[in-house]
């Protein structure tokens, strides 16, 4: 089978064909991200392997599907970028990695909270400046706080693991309980409650109706002052505007982003080169208590062996039998 890959960096290549293997599929890599403009790097393939920054809507599904692709996979968990009701009428199977390595994710938000509290960032320019000085980072003990985690699916329930190694009580928000997430010590509360008394709250929910700007303005009204927020989640479940007031108020004490709301346009390139010209993001860096990566709380060698597996499955699956091995489906 012919796939044309999108988003595609050297290490996209490496894992990929390396879970090819023996399987004979013609991998097809293109750098730029697939959009309607770009659908026609697509031409003569049968599937395309895309990322979450690739935008799948109903005129790049429509040029898809009249240049013979039938399967969409995702190398990622999240299919909020594709437009699922045009998928089906355009004939189009959509697979993904519905898990990968929750470790990973987990770990980096445990190291952004690590690093945010304790100022891990500035004292190490710091030191390298020969500035030895304390005044300014002071940080907080992890053990006895109370942190809220939203989303106990695989991620959620690994964050709360680690979280009670610490001694954290924990609080916990989603509308399907998890035995395992109650185990572990969480209590499952409201949101409101979640709000008011949560010292960090950490975000690990899915991009849904429901969970879009799940942080809005309503929302950081509600928050402990001087809360801790962290998003390793989907840059959507934030309302970047309302955050920006909350951090200019103090109500947020410190944030910690994984992911962005038009991350699609920024991360996963070089723009060191270049004027920033997203105000929003640009503004969020010029708070001191402010800590962003850019999307790579997935990025290790776990996680991308897991990812590549899982996708050249789902086109091994659909070239044998017309149905990959992790369909997405509107349901």
């Amino acid at each position: 089978m012919r796939v044309a890959v999108f988003s595609t960096t050297a290490y996209d290549r490496r894992f990929l064909d390396a879970a090819n293997g023996t399987s004979g599929h013609d991998l097809d890599y293109h750098e730029p991200r697939l959009s309607a403009a770009t659908a026609a790097l697509a031409e003569d393939a049968q599937a395309v392997c895309v990322f979450v920054n690739d935008m799948l809507d109903a005129p790049c599904l429509e040029r898809l599907a009249a240049g013979g692709v039938r399967l969409i996979a995702l190398r990622c968990a999240g299919f909020n970028n594709v437009n699922l009701e045009a998928a089906r009428a355009n004939g189009i199977a959509v697979a993904r990695v519905p898990a990968y390595s929750p470790h990973a994710v987990a770990e980096h938000t445990l190291a952004l909270i690590l690093t945010l509290n304790r100022k891990i960032h500035r004292a190490y320019n710091r030191v390298r400046e020969g500035n030895f000085a304390l005044e300014g980072l002071l940080g907080f003990d992890l053990h006895g706080k109370t942190v809220g985690v939203v989303g106990t699916g695989k991620i959620g329930t690994v964050v709360l693991r680690i979280l009670r190694g610490f001694g954290c009580e924990l609080l916990a928000c989603d509308p399907f309980p998890n035995s395992e997430a109650e185990a572990l010590g969480a209590r499952y509360v409201s949101k409101a409650e979640l709000l008011a008394q949560s010292h960090i709250i950490t975000l690990h929910c899915p991009l849904t109706p429901e969970t879009h700007r799940f942080i809005d303005e309503a929302a950081i009204r509600s928050c402990r002052p001087g809360v801790m927020l962290v998003n390793t989640s989907r840059g959507a479940v934030i309302d970047t505007r309302a955050v920006i007031a909350g951090l200019k108020s103090g109500i947020i004490g410190s944030l910690a982003l994984d992911v962005y709301e038009e991350e699609s346009e920024l991360f996963f390139r070089d723009h060191s080169a270049e004027i920033i010209r997203d105000d929003q993001f640009a503004r969020l860096l010029t708070f001191p208590n402010v800590l962003i990566t850019g999307h790579q709380a997935f990025f290790t060698q776990e996680a991308l062996t897991s990812i590549a597996e899982t996708t050249l499955a789902n086109i091994d699956a659909f070239a044998r039998t017309g149905q990959p091995v992790h369909p997405v489906t509107m349901e």
